[in-house]
């Protein structure tokens, strides 16, 4: 069983300028991310080679854009989540971390 390589919860998830929920859960895991629900019923998900992410430039460190099989979503990451360690991750906000996780598992992907 392959490690989980990024995981926020009570994230705020938008479709549409349409909140889908305000307290889901962004995971990466196998090589996929997966946008779940508070309850953890999946909303969408894709392997991480195939989505598209990226920070809006008129946002704070805690907003980024996914597009997910063609439908894009705006995930509020929040400064509440729990960070690897503060060494490794200080300066950085939330969404940074999630770009960064995307990045290195397309790396892995590729590898493969």
């Amino acid at each position: 069983m392959a490690e989980t390589e990024f995981n926020a919860r009570g994230v705020r998830i938008e479709k549409s300028l349409r909140s889908v929920t305000r307290a889901g859960q962004v995971l990466i895991k196998n090589g996929r991310l997966e946008l779940l629900t508070s309850d953890s019923r999946e909303i969408d998900s894709a392997p991480v080679q195939s989505v598209q992410a990226s920070r809006p430039w008129f946002a704070g460190d805690d907003q980024a854009l996914a597009t997910v099989n063609g439908t894009r979503y705006r995930l509020t990451l929040g400064e509440n989540q729990p960070e690897p360690s503060a060494k490794a991750t200080a300066g950085r906000g939330p969404a940074t971390r999630f770009l960064d996780a995307i990045r290195s598992a397309r790396g892995r992907a590729a590898q493969d």
